[in-house]
């Protein structure tokens, strides 16, 4: 159900009157990745309605590199951001961003809207400067709120995420970064998960909307990050790892 068309730029602003109901007349500019269009779909019409909620939704992008086009682009406020795209993931994105979101002007932040609620995605895009991390289960209205939050600078987490994040940050002993799955991409990540369960090629493919060939790819780039031989060595090592 992957989407990948090319990105989309909203026009800009429409010049309404502020609306009634938005603190001050507030905007806020957004830029929504996700690579389910259905899904980008259903945000626009929950928050999408400037006039209404003080959000307008100025591009779209399905993938990394669609994402840092449109994000470069248009220079909006605030990106919500999805962990697993193809091309690298939410983390990819966020580190090819970095000058942006450093910008002293004009900082652009980042909201990770996800359906995963693992502690690893949570912790991983925190690690790469989002400024916070809600899942697809949050109400339109508490979106809305949580993207203008963002813009003001404050971390936003949906509440059972956050204990994640205090436990790797703010722990004495918390358990220490793994350097050798911090070097795989989150797509990387995705596919040694599903090697190491016994997934064949195919089954792959089908599960994460993308061909044979980019899961052999995927697989020879983690098995050489890795310094490891065949997938058998990967079984083990991801074992040892707790991964699967």
């Amino acid at each position: 159900m992957s989407d990948t068309n090319e990105p989309v730029e909203s026009g800009g602003s429409t010049g309404e009157a502020p609306a009634a109901g938005t603190e001050g007349g507030r905007r806020v500019r957004v830029v929504l990745v996700d690579d389910h269009r259905m899904f980008r779909t259903g945000v626009q019409a929950e928050i999408g309605e400037t006039g209404r909620t003080g959000v307008e939704v100025v591009g779209e992008a399905a993938d990394v590199d669609q994402a840092v086009t449109v994000i470069t682009a248009t220079r909006p406020e605030v990106v919500l951001l999805d962990v697993h795209l193809p091309g690298g993931g939410g983390v990819e994105v966020l580190r090819r961003c970095a000058p942006l979101m450093a910008d002293a002007e004009q900082p652009v932040r980042f909201l990770a809207l996800s359906v995963s609620d693992a502690a690893e995605d949570v912790i991983g895009v925190i690690r790469g400067g989002a400024r916070g991390y809600v899942t697809k289960t949050i109400t339109g209205t508490d979106l809305v709120d949580s993207i203008f939050r963002v813009q003001d600078g404050d971390a936003v987490f949906s509440p059972r995420l956050a204990g994640f994040v205090l436990d790797a940050f703010a722990s004495t002993d918390a358990p220490p970064v793994d350097e050798d799955m911090d070097r795989l991409t989150q797509r990387e990540r995705e596919v040694l998960r599903l090697i190491a369960r016994g997934y064949a090629y195919k089954e792959i493919a089908k599960q994460l909307f993308i061909s044979v060939k980019t899961v052999e790819s995927h697989v020879s780039a983690v098995l050489r990050k890795l310094q490891l031989s065949n997938r058998h060595e990967l079984t083990r090592w991801a074992t040892a790892r707790r991964l699967v």
